[in-house]
């Protein structure tokens, strides 16, 4: 299995662009098109309270400048991917940060900025879809998040996807669930899910 941690691949020359097929979504590497998408989600101070984080307070030339220095110089062991859905429209992004390498774990996040899109489960098949990427591409053993106490619609997205709480935790002076699941948890429910369902037996 290839080692995959982010930022590791940055010299090799013709690497084929990241593109990730989910049921509901696809998940593909950032593009500088991107950057009035993500100016107007980090500003909206509605998703910024989501994150437990202030909004933007510059410009959006500034923020370009912040965007394009990103896209060039991608920061290691994380990897920040957009959300499409089928018809290619931008609603989102996720990621993977803080990669562990000694205890082979990292954290996720997600913004779903569409907000048309929002509980109708496009979140949790990006979440399985990175999750995937993850345990098939990496050497990454669990994936934790940290979702605020009162964001119960996160939390139903992300225990669909399959992650389970572990208990809360206080951070920068507020309230988190800390959710997590292992590479096995996530085989043994991906195996499930694939697997046909058994025809009733017939009856004479």
């Amino acid at each position: 299995m290839a080692n995959g941690l982010p930022g590791q691949d940055a010299g090799l020359e013709a690497r084929p662009p990241l593109r990730i097929q989910g049921e509901k979504v696809i998940l593909r590497e950032k593009r500088l098109e991107d950057v009035e998408d993500d100016f107007s989600w980090r500003s909206d101070p509605e998703l910024a309270a989501f994150d437990a984080v202030a909004p933007l307070r510059m410009s959006l030339s500034e923020y370009l400048t912040v965007f394009k220095e990103e896209l060039r110089y991608p920061a290691l062991r994380q990897l920040t991917v957009a959300i499409e859905d089928a018809e290619g429209t931008h609603i989102g992004n996720c990621m993977y940060y803080g990669v562990d390498e000694r205890q082979r774990q990292a954290e996720l996040g997600i913004m779903i900025g569409r907000k048309d899109y929002w509980s109708q489960g496009y979140g949790a098949d990006a979440v399985r879809t990175l999750l995937r990427y993850i345990f098939e591409n990496t050497e990454l053993l669990r994936i934790y998040l940290h979702t605020l106490t009162w964001n119960t619609r996160a939390q139903r997205s992300f225990l669909k996807a399959g992650f389970h709480p572990v208990g809360e935790v206080q951070r920068f002076g507020h309230d988190f669930l800390r959710m997590e699941i292992v590479r096995e948890e996530f085989l043994a429910q991906s195996a499930a899910a694939a697997a046909p369902a058994h025809p009733a037996s017939a009856t004479s």
